[in-house]
């Protein structure tokens, strides 16, 4: 449950250069969801409130994550991570929490029980409280400093590290996690200075004038460092999202999924697959989707926040998104759903058929190169080959309305609004305009002419 004396604030406002792209760095992907959601998730796991400093494109992260924004606080100018949480402490004041969270935006991989160890300690006396780990190549992390006796003394960003300075480096580094009590760290937050080779105020400068001004410094090392670390490369991006897309796979695994070629399997975070669903990799099932016990899903195909009830099924080589399959259906291979296609009870769709906006009945089939655009297909109704709802005006969509039993010959166009009744009859390769009747033939094509010699001028 979240701590309600807590607030969590996440610094998403840099741009991340390293990895040469315009997105500002939370938005990188990873299983097809943002660092910042992941980021997001934890944080909500464990504090009440939750406040996201962006900066760089703050635009495109307001679009993107809708959800968050209404907690979004504007770093106009990127002066570091001191100044990134200066620019929130109003919002921190205004909470009433007693504890602050600070979390970079570019550690998609920390949980909420590393979070949880951080705000223990804190909550048991610390006025400043950090994780830190452990490296065999410290790298560009900042570097924590112990005295004599042991205890933390600072942290040095690590362009500003001298070992002759500051003595040997032992390899522990700050992760930029950090819990602390706000009454008094408020004291000392606005005396960050920028006399630093960056120019810039470092939250990690808290540490040490927190040691001079007396106040219960801890930091707490852990020994998982690679899920707490920050995403500063493309390299390092995608090591991260092998080990969750590894780490979910073996959890479905363990749970009783069966999954054939499971290195090639991608499950989103936010994914559901149920004990006796089946996955043949490679396969992407990411956002919302879930797969119910029983369905299966083919090599070669993606599902983006689609649902399979059970017993239904995926062919290889399609592509869903937001889009249900009732049990007993099956869609593929080479299916596309687009959003709102919904396959009721033993319903199928073949291979180079498209759906959107569209339903198709209890056991209505629709075998092969068609599309059904905002159409409405009845029970046991059967759509021929090359059928086309024409569901687009150049202004406006309309309904197409196929009613239980209908039969559509191949190549049919179907000219929206139009309705075409039960048990009705539409002729192969027409154009059909106007209603047809229940049980009614429908025809709409010139009859046939043949003309000798392949109709050449005499």
């Amino acid at each position: 449950m979240p701590h309600q004396n807590t607030i969590a604030v996440i610094l998403a406002a840099g741009k991340g250069t390293r990895m040469h792209s315009d997105k500002p760095k939370v938005l990188q992907t990873l299983l097809g969801e943002t660092m910042l959601r992941y980021v997001a998730d934890a944080a909500n796991a464990v504090a009440a409130n939750v406040v996201t400093v962006v900066g760089h494109g703050q635009d495109l992260v307001r679009r993107t994550h809708p959800d968050l924004a209404e907690g979004f606080v504007l770093q106009e100018d990127q002066k570091g991570t001191g100044h990134a949480l200066q620019v929130a402490w109003e919002r921190v004041r205004a909470s009433g929490a007693s504890h602050c969270l600070v979390l970079n935006g570019d550690t998609p991989l920390v949980t909420p029980e590393a979070l949880e160890d951080l705000m223990n300690t804190a909550q048991e006396g610390a006025d400043i409280a950090f994780l830190s780990a452990l490296l065999p190549q410290a790298g560009a992390f900042g570097r924590v400093l112990r005295g004599s006796d042991g205890e933390v003394v600072g942290i040095v960003e690590a362009k500003d590290y001298d070992p002759q300075r500051f003595g040997p480096d032992t390899g522990e580094v700050n992760t930029g996690l950090f819990c602390l009590r706000v009454s008094a760290v408020e004291a000392i937050l606005f005396s960050l200075t920028s006399a630093n080779r960056a120019g810039e105020f470092y939250i990690t400068d808290l540490v040490g004038l927190g040691v001079e001004a007396g106040l219960d410094v801890h930091a707490l090392p852990r020994e998982d460092a690679n899920t707490l670390m920050g995403i500063n490369s493309p390299a390092e991006l995608a090591i991260a999202e092998e080990s969750l897309r590894k780490g979910i796979v073996d959890r479905l695994l363990a749970s009783g999924c069966l999954i054939h070629q499971p290195q090639g399997v991608v499950v989103g975070p936010h994914a559901v697959v149920e004990p006796g669903a089946e996955l043949n990799g490679p396969c992407r099932i990411l956002g919302a989707s879930r797969v119910a016990q029983g369905a299966r899903v083919g090599a070669f195909s993606q599902l983006l926040s689609s649902v399979l009830e059970p017993g239904a099924e995926v062919r290889e080589f399609s592509h869903l998104e937001s889009a249900r399959l009732s049990s007993g259906s099956v869609a593929g291979p080479y299916a596309r759903l687009r959003p709102g296609a919904v396959l009721m009870e033993n319903a199928r769709v073949g291979n180079f058929v498209e759906m959107k906006k569209s339903v198709l009945g209890p056991g209505a089939k629709a075998g092969h190169l068609t599309y059904l655009g905002d159409a409405d297909v009845g029970a046991g109704a059967n759509i021929g080959a090359g059928t086309i709802t024409c569901n687009y005006d150049g202004t406006n969509k309309h309904k197409t309305h196929i009613g239980s039993g209908a039969f559509i010959g191949s190549n049919t166009a179907l000219v929206a609004p139009v309705r075409v009744g039960e048990n009705a009859l539409i002729g192969a390769g027409s154009v059909i305009t106007k209603d047809v009747p229940d049980k009614a033939l429908g025809i709409a094509r010139a009859r046939q002419s043949n003309l000798e010699g392949r109709g050449k001028k005499p």
